[in-house]
């Protein structure tokens, strides 16, 4: 019970602090400047005749 309970304990406080940096850098990713161009050419891909 010791081992679930420090793993629950790790989750609880570094995992959370994990997810809450990845959603961050994830937002900051999408949002920088120049990413409209990228984000444009990855919208056409689907009209584009082969």
């Amino acid at each position: 019970m010791e081992t679930y309970t420090a793993m629950r304990h790790f989750a609880d406080s570094w995992g959370l602090l994990a997810m809450t940096l990845f959603f961050l850098g994830v937002v900051l990713f999408i949002f920088r400047p120049g990413a409209k161009k990228t984000a444009v050419q990855a919208s056409a891909i689907p009209l584009k005749e082969d």
